[in-house]
């Protein structure tokens, strides 16, 4: 294999980053990182727990009250827009990082330097415009003459932050970003599944000129580095995404000191093919938000409801396109599908594949693992399923997608159907009609919609879930909220 920035990166002792420098050393053993696709070992990363979170939650509090919490919003923008050109400057480096870390088809492993580095550019934009207000008071019986009432916008302090394995460059700056923007300090801890990537950008951030202390990261596993922030009394808010009931863990732990939480949780999103609908575009879309990165993702649109009068056309036309895709490693630029995160995922994964048979679900394609060596599974696409089935109950987090059809319900109804789950992230309508789109937009019971497209995300676009899908939103001027305290002050004088 060639000597690469990446295989450079990969072939030193990791650990943590703490007070703006490496730590190889970890009180809880070690994790070896395993590469998806060949099970092969690609790193050896040190693991933390209590002692290394209450280091690193002393440095970042010192931090926030420290060189940081006195610069300019024009200076926090200045290292932010560094951050974000190192992003860039590193993109080949960070796509390999991700291909062998989590298993990423090299289409999506592209996108995670230019995702990082829109985010950097896009809150750096908002740090001057983080203020406060003034009010016509009359407190106390003042005039207004008497006094001046306003309120301020304060960082919320130091943040523990807690990310998934799927989309690690992505997921974790949907953290960092904002807590720059907003003056904060991070504590990061990584899924331990995949970890390098937070190393790797904590390295560029303090090559941008992030204080020390300013942005931390604690490897190891979530029951000791996870539980400990999650716990931690000196940690004013956190901020995590992975499954629901992670997320309930999280709730309970953080009681202590009656921490803010935002979290960013599940999904079993409803997709609604209408008989007008293009089925030119329909049916790989559907697809790919099924499918794309095999299904890893919150926002999988795994239950699809297709009209009786298109059902059978649009699940063949989706059985060929998953046929169609290409499986294997994602350094091979042609496969569409790669692994799935690990022997623990896959075989979860493979057990939804005997439950659907159990349980009288049609397979038009897929249901099998895939090749001796890997984690890899096929795109899989299931007819004749009932709202009762495992398939279609429950999240996979895998290539897994379930068709039920409908025929002459009202709007009404079909969307109980849709909202029959305990999740309410995201969701689809394909239809050429626009009462129907903005209709079933309104009834569906989920925090994002698309019409004739799925999970679209941007910078600007506030994404997150009702129900058990999470609380707060990221993106947008709205994940600003998450890091941000209001302070009210009145002044008064004789």
């Amino acid at each position: 294999m060639s000597n690469t920035p990446a295989q450079q990166f990969l072939a030193r002792s990791h650990g943590h980053w703490i007070d703006g420098a490496a730590v190889p050393e970890g009180s809880q053993g070690e994790i070896v990182v395993i590469d998806p696709a060949t099970e092969a070992p690609i790193a050896r990363v040190a693991a933390g727990g209590q002692a290394e979170v209450d280091r690193a939650v002393a440095v970042a509090r010192r931090a926030l009250h420290g060189p940081w919490g006195d610069m300019t919003a024009d200076e926090r923008t200045q290292i932010m827009l560094k951050f974000a050109g190192l992003m860039d400057a590193h993109a080949e480096t960070i796509t390999e990082l991700a291909i062998l870390d989590n298993g990423m088809p090299r289409v999506i492993a592209e996108s995670c330097a230019p995702f990082g580095s829109m985010f950097l550019r896009y809150y750096a934009g908002w740090t001057s415009k983080i203020t406060g207000s003034t009010m016509p008071s009359a407190a106390q019986g003042k005039r207004p003459s008497q006094l001046h009432a306003y309120t301020l916008r304060e960082p919320i302090g130091v943040v523990g932050a807690i990310t998934p394995w799927n989309y690690p460059f992505g997921m974790e700056m949907l953290k960092i970003a904002p807590v720059l923007a907003t003056g904060c300090t991070l504590v990061l801890k990584p899924a331990e599944d995949a970890p390098l990537a937070a190393l790797f950008m904590a390295e560029l951030a303090s090559e941008a000129g992030v204080p020390a202390g300013v942005f931390n990261v604690v490897n190891g596993l979530g029951e000791s580095a996870g539980a400990a922030v999650a716990a931690h009394d000196d940690i004013d808010k956190v901020s995590f995404t992975g499954s629901t009931d992670v997320g309930r863990i999280i709730v309970r732990a953080a009681a202590g000191n009656l921490k803010k939480v935002s979290l960013e949780l599940g999904g079993k999103s409803p997709v609604l093919v209408y008989p007008d609908a293009n089925l030119e575009t329909a049916i790989p879309g559907v697809a790919m938000a099924a499918f794309m990165l095999q299904g890893q993702n919150c926002v999988c649109g795994s239950r699809v409801f297709a009209h009786v009068s298109i059902a059978e056309q649009l699940a063949e036309g989706i059985a060929k396109f998953a046929a169609s895709m290409a499986i294997g490693p994602g350094s091979d630029p042609k496969n569409m599908i790669g692994p799935l995160i690990s022997a623990r995922q896959r075989d979860r994964v493979a057990g939804f594949f005997d439950s659907a048979a159990q349980e009288g679900a049609r397979c038009l394609g897929g249901g099998t693992r895939v090749g001796d060596r890997g984690f890899f599974v096929a795109p899989t696409v299931y007819t004749d399923c009932t709202p009762d089935m495992r398939i279609v109950r429950e999240e996979i987090f895998g290539p897994v997608l379930a068709l039920q059809t409908f025929d002459k319900e009202s709007p009404e109804e079909l969307a109980a159907m849709a909202n029959d789950t305990n999740y309410g992230l995201s969701a689809s309508v394909w239809t050429r009609d626009l009462r129907t789109a903005h209709t079933m937009s309104r009834l569906i019971d989920a925090g994002q919609v698309g019409v004739n497209t799925h999970a679209a995300m941007d910078p600007t676009m506030p994404f997150g879930g009702f129900k058990q899908s999470g609380w707060g939103r990221e993106f947008g001027a709205d994940a600003l909220e998450l890091y941000l305290r209001t302070k009210a002050v009145t002044v008064t004088w004789d």
